[in-house]
């Protein structure tokens, strides 16, 4: 039996881009099954179907990479830059395809994902799964007080409807260590300003199982296979 999938899917898969990106993608017009250009999502298409983005051929991905970066202050989180900025996939090794796995503010430093795995770029960074993003911030007006801990630890309002609840612990008088499972724009910021400590600095720890470490600013680790292992199970994969 031939296997057919969802065209974002088989875009995903092949590493072309995120799920969401590629779905974008699809309804740009930029994607051409059998020469016919195709702007639906869910048309179903087969390892046999001549698939192209902007024209050129595209094939399923056998081998799946997962790079782990410690994206420095000024770097953007995409694969490319039109006002040619340095990108998080330009820090990764040449000759591979790769995009993010979701986004860091420009200005927020720590882990960044990427890969070709289509699938666990989508898992990884859907509100559905709550897979965990840690972050340290310093804040300004310090001390934090108990009272604005307790409405971060339960949940704040914000101007796109309150957050969930995250866990939050103080790690120094002006020193936070929150973990969230959304992914909002400047989530974090938001709710730290939201209970009047404005962010400083702001650095991603932790993703899902994945710790920073001793990663050094603007450098590139590939995964190993039990890494990746452990964020597939994260993502419920």
């Amino acid at each position: 039996m031939v296997t057919r999938v969802r065209l974002g899917k088989f875009l995903a898969s092949a590493g072309v881009a995120s799920r969401r990106a590629a779905e974008e993608v699809i309804r740009a017009g930029r994607v051409t099954v059998a020469g016919a250009v195709v702007t639906d999502p869910a048309r179903d298409v087969g390892e046999s179907d001549a698939v192209a983005v902007d024209g050129a051929p595209v094939g399923v991905t056998a081998a799946r990479v997962v790079y782990a970066v410690n994206k420095p202050d000024g770097v953007v989180s995409t694969a490319r830059d039109p006002q040619g900025r340095t990108t998080v996939v330009s820090l990764a090794p040449a000759g591979v395809r790769l995009y993010p796995v979701g986004r860091l503010d420009i200005d927020t430093t720590g882990i960044i994902l990427l890969t070709n795995d289509g699938e666990l770029a989508h898992r990884l960074t859907h509100p559905r799964f709550e897979v965990p993003k840690t972050y340290r911030a310093v804040v300004a007006r310090a001390p934090v007080r108990d009272l604005a801990l307790r409405a971060l630890r339960e949940g704040v309002e914000l101007d796109d409807g309150p957050s969930l609840p995250a866990r939050v612990e103080r790690v120094g008088a002006g020193a936070l260590e929150i973990t969230i499972r959304e992914g909002r724009k400047r989530q974090v910021r938001r709710m730290c300003e939201a209970v009047g400590h404005p962010v400083r600095r702001l650095e991603r720890v932790r993703f899902g199982p994945l710790e920073l470490g001793s990663l050094p600013p603007g450098a590139c680790r590939e995964l190993a296979p039990e890494e990746i292992s452990a964020l597939r199970r994260a993502a419920g994969l």
